[in-house]
């Protein structure tokens, strides 16, 4: 059975993300079950950008993302927290910057 013919509860999961304009960050937007990249990526438009808010989606297979731990927040991310340097909160934005 090729991949194509693969029932639908054996598709693969498919994470969506979507920008709105240029200039700003891609948003996860939802999730799909696909059985390529190719209709993943159809869906996606179709699904989450049908007002025509996207200009560009993105669709990564759930299998391929791999995320840090809500619970291990403390110490995965307390290596940054005395490197202040790291974070420009010393510095002023121009008025006209309007995405930062």
């Amino acid at each position: 059975m090729s991949e194509a013919q693969t029932p639908r509860a054996e598709w693969p999961l498919w994470e969506v993300f979507v920008r709105a304009k240029r200039g700003l960050s891609h948003v996860h937007a939802g999730s799909l079950h696909a059985p390529d990249p190719q209709l993943a990526l159809r869906n996606a438009r179709d699904l989450y950008t049908r007002r025509g808010e996207g200009v560009s989606v993105w669709v990564v297979r759930a299998d391929d993302i791999t995320a840090s731990s809500p619970d291990e927040r403390d110490s995965f991310f307390d290596p940054a927290g005395d490197k202040v340097y790291r974070h420009p909160t010393f510095y002023e934005v121009p008025d006209d910057v309007e995405y930062l």
